[in-house]
């Protein structure tokens, strides 16, 4: 279970005495924030104030769940499962400022501390989720919940908490439980190695170019972000390219050189797999074995039924026969949109072989053929503020809030800008968001959101707003132009700032029931995506970054026709990478696994062309090795079929800011997992959601209709 929460035994008075004893004043994890909004002083926390606090903070825990244990009274959900979910505040608030600047600004002194750190927590949320007589008073309370409990929300925060018991081994033998540390510390350990090599590889391989002939068909943005990139490494003259998508894609978009983009995409393309010592190819096999060692102990049949358990998707069996109905029409789409690419290098070259490291490049030349699109032309229209101003614009239409931008706020990286959400009364603070662009050295790849501080409420039932922190490695600036987004970026964003508003607009009374199902997750980020490229909302905020002119009418119309363009490729590799993750984790023997075989094979079970690799290849799949989506990768594609159908109530109304429903969807937001994902979306949408408007949107479907997004 590994829980690091907060509590409510202690009274703040009191926390020191629940504890150790310590008050080291000059840690400042040991002292209230005196800071606007109670942000962390980030310029105050050093590396060596990281260690005390978490030991700490796990003292505090302890002698917090002893008070729970040795109660003499009667279990009752007040004293023990209320007094359950309120414990850890200490350690919570360690842990969630150290977790977030480890993924953006991670140092050799942080990742020293992480490795030290990570088998103590383990162990720590072991004892707890593992402590018989803590068990003994929560199954208590469960068995009694009928009449323990005051209401719905009682009952479901208890149920949960006892099936998070059981789910974690409570109620194994002790050679077993035994055997389920031992996993949990392997596996903590392994999926800090899995990051940490991902991290220094990616980092590791450089494209540098000292001849401008090999420049040629790339954009003047392009090469001049390439020179300022090699001037930061000390290679004034020359360019330099990455392996961060902001570089690679376009790299493989518009460079003629076909050599180079082979050479730059097959950098990525065997990112940790160079039997070296950051190879990951050995600790995926570990991680998947022992998750599966770990599912086997507590009864199930595969890591996968034991994590879909508790997701909307329930099986392994639905999660299959979801992708197994898309992968079919998405690989005739991908096979016609190959055709017509051959067809093009055929003609300019004589030759029609096709490699995965051209379709990019195809692909840009077939958009600008069919739909007169050059989507590098578009960048200036999405300056990354006016992209910025777009996200807030659209939450404003939506539901009436507003941002504020706070420049006298404690930041834990310069380049943050810090913004206070406010709600439509103009005067009720929402919470407060970080906002992180751009890559750099000690960040990890991808784009996230993440919370310094969840929503909760105190003792005196007062709402404390949280705190969250959107991350993306956006392109950057230059010395002529400001950072100019891609449209997959300006996806990015709207995407990302979309789980901002879920933790913005939580209203949940209990720190246990703020999750969702990690196939829910996702709703409310993806449904924001919808908007980002509509005509109706082009016209709000896509300005030219020099003139401040608002795109064309005809070139906003443009990017809603190309809506579907390339769609087949980008549901192919997406369902590739979906259906390797499936299969790692349906594995029922726990047998040594050659990571490149195992991918080939999986590949070749599902008919993969050649011509697409999947989103992820193994030894960098990140999100499933050392991300938290293990046997979650289709949470992606589950979560879709609900946001187009939602968006789709939208198209229907005959307003896309249609302010009844925004409302709705707000009030499902706020409720967090007070219920079952299912339900929630239901009260919202009155209905079951229909898979239509998403085989629409991905040109999946036999015959599209108009009036869904990009159509």
């Amino acid at each position: 279970m590994n829980r690091l929460t907060q509590s409510a035994l202690c009274a703040a008075a009191l926390l020191t005495a629940c504890g150790t004893g310590k008050t080291d004043t000059a840690n400042p994890f040991f002292t209230e924030w005196d800071t606007p909004f109670g942000v962390p002083p980030f310029e105050q926390i050093l590396p060596e104030h990281y260690i005390p606090a978490f030991r700490e903070g796990m003292a505090r825990e302890k002698a917090e769940i002893d008070v729970i244990v040795n109660n003499l009274d009667a279990p009752t959900f007040e004293n023990t499962i209320l007094a359950y979910d309120n414990s850890g505040r200490f350690l919570d608030r360690v842990a969630s400022v150290f977790g977030c600047l480890a993924g953006t600004d991670m140092t050799p002194e942080l990742e020293q501390i992480q490795s030290e750190i990570s088998p103590e927590l383990t162990r720590h949320g072991s004892d707890i989720s593992l402590d018989p007589q803590l068990f003994a008073r929560v199954k208590t309370v469960y068995e009694g919940r009928d009449t323990l409990c005051a209401d719905s929300l009682q009952r479901r925060l208890t149920e949960k908490i006892y099936r998070n018991f059981v789910r974690s081994g409570a109620e194994l033998s002790a050679e077993d439980q035994a055997e389920l540390r031992k996993a949990d510390q392997q596996l903590s350990m392994l999926s800090i190695r899995f990051g940490r090599n991902l991290r220094e590889d990616n980092g590791a391989f450089v494209l540098l170019i000292d001849n401008r002939d090999d420049l040629k068909g790339l954009p003047q943005n392009v090469v001049d972000a390439a020179a300022q990139e090699a001037s930061n490494r000390n290679e004034a003259g020359k360019w330099t390219f990455t392996l961060d998508k902001s570089s690679l894609i376009p790299f493989l978009q518009y460079a003629d050189n076909r050599a180079l983009r082979e050479k730059l995409y097959k950098g990525y393309l065997t990112r940790c797999n160079h039997d070296d010592g950051r190879d990951n190819k050995q600790i995926l096999d570990s991680i998947a074995n022992l998750r599966l060692k770990r599912a086997n102990l507590l009864g199930y049949p595969t890591h996968a039924a034991y994590v879909l358990e508790r997701q909307t998707a329930k099986t392994p069996e639905a999660v299959y026969a979801l992708l197994d109905e898309l992968w079919r029409p998405a690989l005739e789409r991908a096979k016609s949109e190959l055709a017509e690419m051959r067809a093009i290098k055929l003609a300019e070259t004589g030759d029609s072989s096709f490699a995965s490291w051209d379709w990019w490049y195809y692909a840009e030349r077939l958009r600008k053929a069919k739909y007169d699109l050059d989507e590098d032309g578009l960048r200036p229209y999405f300056a990354l503020d006016s992209v910025r101003n777009g996200v807030f614009t659209l939450a404003n239409k939506l539901y009436g809030i507003t941002f504020r931008e706070l420049t006298d706020i404690p930041k834990y990286n310069p380049e943050n800008r810090v913004f206070e959400a406010i709600d439509s009364d103009g005067t009720t603070s929402l919470g407060l968001l970080y906002l992180d662009f751009h890559p750099r050295a000690g960040k990890r790849v991808g784009a996230w959101c993440t919370t310094f501080r969840s929503q909760s409420y105190d003792s005196a039932g007062t709402r404390v707003a949280p705190v969250v922190s959107i991350v993306t490695n956006f392109s950057k600036p230059t010395a002529d132009a400001p950072a100019l987004l891609t449209l997959d970026e300006t996806a990015t964003f709207f995407h990302e700032f979309g789980h901002g508003l879920h933790q913005l607009f939580s209203m949940v009374p209990y720190r246990g029931l703020k999750g969702v199902e990690r196939d829910f997750v996702e709703l409310p980020s993806q449904v924001m995506e919808n908007w980002a490229v509509r005509p109706e909302m082009l016209a709000l905020y896509a300005r030219h970054y020099k003139t401040g002119e608002p795109i064309p009418a005809e070139l906003a119309e443009k990017i809603a026709r190309s809506g579907l363009f390339n769609q087949g490729f980008a549901t192919v590799e997406y369902l590739g990478a979906s259906v390797l993750d499936m299969d790692y984790h349906t594995r029922t023997e726990g047998v040594p696994i050659d990571a490149n075989d195992f991918e080939a094979a999986s590949m070749e079970r599902l008919g993969m062309i050649l011509q697409i690799e999947p989103r992820y290849k193994s030894t960098y799949f990140q999100h499933v090795f050392s991300g938290g989506y293990s046997a979650g990768y289709y949470s992606y594609i589950w979560a879709e079929v609900l946001d187009a159908d939602a968006f789709d109530a939208y198209v229907q109304s005959g307003d896309l800011f249609n302010p009844e429903i925004a409302a709705r969807f707000r009030t499902m937001l706020s409720r967090g997992g007070t219920a079952d994902g299912n339900v929630l979306y239901r009260d919202f949408r009155g209905a079951e959601p229909s898979k239509e408007p998403l085989l629409r949107r991905r040109g999946l479907a036999s015959s599209p209709t108009s009036g869904t997004t990009g159509e």
